[in-house]
């Protein structure tokens, strides 16, 4: 009777050691599919991650001229789909594998979020870089237009220098003269033409010196000339009548000229101009019958 008991006994206690194995591998296994599953929905999220890290990599390498720097985001956006291809390959149950590419995850996150601040930087740097820019060459434009405004205004003064400084011819007046000097009332008893004329008094000009060249034209505008006779006017020479020196003291002084007639000349209105110092300082007219 006692002997049946004892056995009854363990073979009780057999059974609750078997419940109790049965309890805990249940537990277990209900702990590995939770786990499982964990890993399986951390495995997605870092699928996720590793892609779109990969993708930003592309978004900076465009953003950016620096080939140096392109390419080591290039080199980092390789070693980041590799990983993305590794975990991938890895199976949910692998804890270990899941651990270390959570890891590497991790230093891939820290590694690019060091190149956006170093392209945001150079991104700000540029843009100050390209006010600066901006603000030199307008500093540029607009000092060139001021040199442009005082050189046209230098210019404009040295014109009026110069215009104040010609010597000017007024009081031009043309006389036919017959061989007593007396005015020729017509063409055929003129002799000689005078031409009198005043160069006016001018503190501006310079003084000494002068040649000054007086040019009669006909009717038909054909200058009377005495041969090879020509001066320099605005890159051209031209023809003159007669050449007459003075000596300009910057006060008012009054010149004669004679033109001695040798050749046929027309009835009709005549044209005198006189020139000094490369300008042409005086314009008249006069007729005969």
């Amino acid at each position: 009777m006692e002997k049946n008991k004892k056995l009854l006994m363990a073979i009780a206690a057999l059974l609750l050691i078997v419940v109790a194995l049965g309890v805990l591998t249940v537990t277990q296994y209900q702990k590995n599919s939770e786990m499982t599953q964990l890993y399986a929905v951390e495995k997605e999220e870092m699928e996720n991650e590793y892609s779109t890290f990969a993708t930003q990599y592309d978004e900076l390498q465009v953003q950016i001229n620096n080939d140096s720097l392109r390419e080591k985001l290039e080199s980092e956006k390789l070693k980041t789909q590799r990983l993305l291809e590794e975990l991938r390959q890895v199976k949910t149950s692998n804890a270990a594998e899941i651990l270390r590419l959570k890891k590497e995850l991790k230093t891939v996150r820290a590694v690019l979020r060091s190149y956006v601040m170093q392209i945001d930087s150079l991104d700000r740097l540029n843009k100050v870089l390209a006010q600066e820019n901006t603000e030199v060459k307008n500093k540029y434009h607009a000092a060139t237009a001021q040199i442009n405004t005082l050189s046209a205004e230098k210019k404009k003064l040295n014109e009026k220098v110069t215009l104040a400084a010609q010597l000017d011819a007024t009081n031009i007046v043309a006389q036919p003269l017959n061989k007593r000097g007396k005015t020729a009332k017509k063409v055929k008893d003129a002799k000689k033409i005078a031409i009198s004329f005043t160069i006016v008094k001018n503190i501006s000009a310079s003084t000494g010196n002068k040649t000054l060249y007086v040019r009669i034209a006909k009717p038909d505008n054909e200058i009377l000339s005495n041969g090879n006779t020509t001066f320099a006017y605005e890159n051209k020479e031209l023809t003159y009548s007669i050449k007459k020196y003075i000596e300009y003291t910057g006060e008012e002084q009054s010149v004669t000229v004679y033109w001695d007639i040798q050749e046929y000349l027309p009835a009709g209105t005549y044209q005198v101009y006189i020139f000094a110092d490369g300008n042409m300082i005086g314009q008249g007219s006069f007729s005969m019958q």
